[in-house]
């Protein structure tokens, strides 16, 4: 890259600095210390969801100075910007929550809009919680320009008496609690001991499940993704991808080219394999929205079906991603993947090479039991399962990796809110062998489809985690395990079949099968959907309300506006 010149007429900055009109424009660059060299460089913007709400985040300011520090280095103006980041272990458990996942599209339209507004050339995004993954790839994938999309890290372990623990340690240990099963100093001492430094939580959760797809579908350079937030190394990603992010200008290598269908399925095969979070069937096909692909749940499922559980990461194995980064990272399991034909190696990536040329020197290591070869794998299909049904005809998905059994049959028992859930099961007025519906907490009928950790743990908490099954048409969390099953749709707000169950009905699920079915005939569920009529969420006003008017269902990804399919004006092209 020494010595590259870049021709800006037909990049989106010439709006703002070429030419005698935009004088006004380079008088407020030179305001910021700009020399006239810098101003008619490329202007790449580096956008963070830094903040200090959460360990997630707070290490990406410094991890952007890297990534400028690279931009610069390679001849590129970097322009830094922040935007938002809702933190789900902080929003759990309350109306919180409510805001995560609408913050993944407010983060996606607010980096647009910075970007629009100046006339940035390229993009180079850093996130760290669970929503802002997603958002800011899927900004990347709406906008079109080059991009490249970098991972906060994770956290490192703690450790409770000898034992290593994390996040989900403790949210189980509330249900211990619950049940006199810990004291309030073990709680007290365990809560202090879980978190020891920067970084998105440590298990396979939501975080490292969309850090990991990060990599497989081509946005992230390789290992990038597998460092943890206080390692050092981190800032040398972050400076090579600002170098990188040059270079992907200079030869017009732009997201689309990158985000397609078969990259779209070699991440839903890395999220199966590695025993990912159930909220990458949500994501994926968002991201395929902002691409004009149609990719829905039952294509995600799909390929969670045909793929091998090869991965053993928490939370239904043993290891974090400290643990995988220090054996060969993400490039070691995409390895086994691609040398026994479950991933397309053809498909482009942000080092400008193939998948298969980015493995080409990666070598499989023997003397590791983090990731086994994808030909004797934990199970022969994926830790993600999707379900479907008379329950759910627009499907659900349920993670099975870990689980003992996968079939389940019960009464219903059924709830309006978590809250209310989290009331019974709190105080156990629930009753081994029953499934409990947690409904109207959907992307319209929450709003915002909220993750029920905080109740799926204190159950496995108390030990009932195989003893009762639970099911909602809101989400879990990557942290959740035990037969839970989210996504079921179409949500109870849109008069779905979730929301005309009543107690005592006997569901019946099969992870096996894939079948999710109520013990009703279409005609019984017809006369119930006469007697039924919508519920007022309480939301008349204000981002919630906004969202909930304009949310689609989940099986497409719970997005907010029509998609590249419809795109008539790409930004890239201005």
């Amino acid at each position: 890259m020494d010595g590259q010149v870049f021709d800006k007429t037909k990049l989106p900055s010439r709006h703002v600095t070429e030419g005698p009109s935009r004088a006004p424009h380079r008088s407020y660059l030179y305001a910021m210390g700009l020399t006239k060299a810098q101003i008619h460089q490329p202007l790449v913007g580096v956008a963070s969801c830094w903040n200090e709400a959460a360990p997630c985040n707070i290490s990406l300011m410094r991890q952007a100075q890297a990534v400028k520090k690279g931009v610069a280095a390679a001849h590129g103006t970097p322009r830094e910007f922040c935007t938002i980041t809702v933190t789900d272990g902080i929003a759990m458990g309350h109306e919180g929550m409510k805001s995560s996942l609408a913050s993944r599209e407010v983060i996606a339209d607010s980096v647009e809009l910075t970007m629009r507004g100046h006339c940035y050339d390229a993009l180079v995004g850093l996130a760290g919680c669970d929503k802002s993954l997603p958002g800011m790839m899927m900004a990347m994938v709406r906008l079109n320009v080059p991009s490249i999309f970098i991972y906060g890290g994770s956290i490192l372990p703690g450790s409770f008496r000898g034992q290593p623990i994390t996040i989900q340690d403790v949210f189980e240990a509330v249900g211990k609690h619950s049940v006199n099963a810990m004291s309030d100093e073990d709680l007290d001492e365990i809560e202090q001991a879980a978190c020891p430094s920067a970084g998105a939580c440590g298990a396979q959760f939501t975080a490292n499940t969309m850090a990991t797809v990060s990599e497989a579908i081509g946005l992230a350079l390789p290992y990038s993704a597998g460092a943890p937030a206080p390692y050092e190394i981190r800032d040398r990603f972050c400076m090579t991808a600002g170098e990188m992010i040059m270079e992907l200008i200079a030869r017009n290598i732009r997201p689309r080219d990158i985000v397609t269908r078969k990259a779209l399925e070699n991440a839903a095969t890395v999220v199966a394999a590695s025993g990912g979070s159930t909220n990458a069937s949500l994501h994926l096909p968002a991201l395929a929205h902002e691409a004009g692909i149609e990719f829905d749940l039952f294509d995600v499922a799909e390929i969670f079906r045909r793929t091998p559980y090869v991965a053993d990461l928490k939370p239904g194995g043993r290891y974090v991603a400290k643990d995988l980064f220090e054996v060969g990272g993400v490039p070691l399991l995409m390895k086994t993947l691609l040398d026994h034909g479950f991933l397309h190696g053809d498909c482009l990536t942000v080092t400008g090479r193939t998948i298969a040329e980015n493995m080409e020197k990666v070598r499989w290591n023997a003397d590791q039991d983090v990731v086994l070869p994808a030909n004797k794998p934990l199970t022969k299909t994926g830790g993600v399962v999707g379900l479907r049904g008379n329950l759910a005809p627009d499907g659900a998905i349920v993670k099975v990796a870990g689980m003992k059994t996968q079939q389940f049959s019960g009464p219903a028992r059924c709830f309006d809110s978590e809250e209310e859930c989290f009331e019974a099961v709190s105080s156990k007025t629930f009753r081994e062998g029953e499934v409990l519906v947690i409904r109207y907490e959907g992307p319209k009928g929450g709003p915002g489809m909220r993750e029920m950790l905080s109740t799926t743990a204190a159950l496995y908490g108390q030990g009932m985690g195989d003893k009762v099954a639970l099911i909602t048409d809101g989400r879990f969390s990557g942290a959740t395990r035990g037969f839970c099953i989210g996504h079921v749709g179409p949500e109870a707000a849109v008069g779905g079949p979730i929301g005309l169950v009543r107690d005592g009905d006997v569901i019946s699920i099969d992870a096996v099968a894939g079948t999710i079915e109520v013990a009703l005939t279409d005609e019984e569920l017809d006369i119930r959907r006469r007697d039924w009529k919508p519920r007022d969420n309480g939301f008349g006003s204000g981002a919630l309300w906004k969202y909930g008017q304009g949310v689609g269902p989940a099986r497409y990804g719970a997005v907010t506006h029509p998609g590249g399919q419809f795109e008539r004006r790409a930004y890239a092209d201005v």
